[in-house]
């Protein structure tokens, strides 16, 4: 099974049903009484417009939206001022008000080691001008000094370093096994790290330690829970890891922050969104070279791919390039997986948004056969998306065969990305139902994804 036990609720709607116990049926039953209520008798109570609205995409028309809405308790403006679906009451937004303070870093870590890996929303919260704002303060900020230590106990070098010592693992046990394997074991040395910076005493210095490693694990928290689908836990994630990076002084973490936020906005469709994160993340990093530097140019390259500026991609993937090349030993430990792999499979996504589907064939060829076997969750990841560029080109007994290789992989590391990335293989195999490989392969995936 590809998901925990608690159930992803995939679009706001989903979330606003489970809240009330509603079915689909029972939702359209309850748009179809509204809607009669407010002089629209002819409304037919269908589950299968519910289901659209959910999972195709589909708008609902204005009286069902005034219907719903008029159930749910939100003012008719809000529709007009939030459209569709964004209007939906989901509970509490992500928070980005904190103070760029050590207080309000440790508030930030505090609330998100509380709630975030309990919330199960698979849908952006922060989005447009929230994102714009977030990107503007942290590129307005200056750095940071850490206030006096706090009563409690001491908190040395040696106990930072054991923590810091044990996030290389938890990166490994993520590559191996997906994001939804890990991300409790995270968040919970997260939580020790916050209650060190809550009641310890400690000295500026290793004050400024402690946030830095807060961060990364508040950063990795959120990779994680990306992976898993739980999408708004990430993005609370990732404010407190600004935070504790401003706060601990290390800007090019924090532009890593922005560059995992950046790849969400790509993977939910919001390519402008992207653009300015990753613009943010570039724009703190300066000139840097090297595996940071390329990453966080290839991110831009990426963004601007999904919105279909194929000039400003190119630019930015020259850029990438030349910085990649002057890697060094010297990297940031959190750059360690992007490798020459990466790095092709990365330009090879680009030209697949781009359409131009026989240069993705090449380097995603080149990436899978570069990527080393420990990373199981990114071989198939590539594996997926270089089957739906061999089936788009025609050549569907090879699409076959790079999915069949995906699928054991599948069975074993839970990654929500990675589910729907097999769900696009069997859209694509279903045009293809009369081969009986494609028929037998797509019912297969189907079992994996299953749940």
């Amino acid at each position: 099974m590809m998901t925990e036990n608690v159930q992803i609720c995939a679009h706001p709607l989903t979330f606003v049903r489970a809240q009330r116990g509603w079915t689909y049926q029972k939702l359209a039953r309850v748009v179809a009484k509204r809607a009669r209520d407010l002089g629209e008798a002819n409304m037919a109570a269908e589950r299968q417009k519910v289901w659209r609205w959910e999972h195709r995409g589909v708008v609902p028309d204005r009286v069902s939206q005034v219907a719903l809405a008029t159930e749910l308790g939100v003012p008719t403006e809000r529709l007009e001022s939030h459209p569709w679906p964004s209007w939906l009451p989901t509970g509490d937004n992500v928070r980005v008000d904190y103070p760029w303070t050590q207080s309000g870093s440790l508030s930030a870590l505090s609330d998100v080691v509380q709630d975030a890996v309990t919330d199960r929303r698979g849908f952006l919260t922060i989005s447009g001008a929230g994102v714009a704002a977030l990107a503007d303060d942290w590129l307005g900020l200056e750095p940071a000094h850490l206030a006096a230590a706090l009563d409690g106990g001491l908190v040395d070098e040696q106990i930072v370093h054991q923590i810091a010592h044990n996030v290389p693992s938890l990166r490994v046990m993520d590559d191996r096994l997906g994001g939804a394997s890990v991300r409790r074991l995270v968040d919970a040395e997260l939580g020790v790290v916050t209650e060190l910076l809550a009641r310890g005493r400690y000295t500026e210095r290793i004050g400024r330690e402690l946030h830095i490693v807060a961060a990364e694990l508040a950063r990795f928290a959120g990779w994680v829970s990306f992976d898993a689908g739980y999408l708004t836990s990430a993005q609370r994630y990732w404010v407190a890891a600004l935070h504790a990076a401003h706060v601990g002084g290390d800007r090019l973490l924090g532009a890593n922050v922005l560059k995992n936020m950046s790849l969400q906005c790509v993977d939910t469709a919001r390519p402008v969104e992207a653009i300015r994160l990753a613009e943010a993340a570039v724009r703190t990093a300066g000139d840097v070279t090297g595996r940071v530097g390329a990453m966080l140019h290839m991110r831009k390259a990426r963004a601007h791919a999904a919105l279909g500026d194929q000039v400003a991609c190119m630019r930015e993937l020259a850029v990438a390039e030349a910085a990649f090349e002057r890697t060094t030993a010297r990297e940031p430990a959190w750059a360690y997986y992007f490798d020459e792999a990466e790095f092709q499979a990365q330009v090879g996504c680009c030209y697949v948004d781009l359409g131009h589907l026989l240069s993705a064939d090449g380097w995603l060829s080149r990436a899978q056969a570069a990527h080393p076997a420990e990373k199981a969750r990114d071989r198939a990841t590539y594996l997926l998306r270089r089957a739906g560029v061999r089936i788009d080109l025609g050549d569907v007994d090879a699409g076959c065969a790079l999915a069949a290789q995906a699928a054991p992989l599948l069975t074993v590391i839970r990654s929500r990305r990675n589910a729907r990335r097999a769900d696009e293989v069997r859209r694509r195999l279903r045009r293809h139902a009369s081969v009986p490989e494609a028929r037998d392969l797509e019912r297969h995936l189907a079992e994996i994804t299953a749940g």
